[in-house]
């Protein structure tokens, strides 16, 4: 498998068991409850498998950035969570920082 698929697919499986986490309402909704231990657990595979290929901080940058760009903005639209000005200028500079890291930098190059 394609590291950067394995790690985007880890990134969407993680971002799936945060958004299942909060609708399981503390573990007592077992279809959500299930969907956490799913995610998680996909998501802990996928990134291992983009480990074989690419540095752990590269890894991580991503995951960890992509992440959380993306359960903000679900939960805005999901949860109702709120978003102001300062949130989106984040969330602009954590997508920029993920866009120079995949698309410019040479460190995922390998291990």
């Amino acid at each position: 498998m394609n590291p950067w698929v394995a790690l985007w697919m880890a990134i969407l499986s993680e971002v799936a068991g945060t958004l299942a986490l909060k609708a399981s309402e503390g573990f007592t909704r077992w279809g959500p409850s299930a969907l956490v231990i799913v995610g998680y657990g996909l998501a802990f595979y996928f990134l291992s498998v983009s480990l074989r290929s690419i540095p752990v901080g590269v890894v991580y940058a991503i995951w960890s950035g992509a992440g959380l760009a993306l359960v903000v903005v679900a939960s805005w639209w999901l949860f109702g969570q709120r978003l102001d000005l300062p949130a989106f200028v984040g969330l602009v500079l954590i997508l920029s920082g993920i866009v120079v890291l995949q698309c410019f930098s040479r460190a995922g190059d390998g291990a």
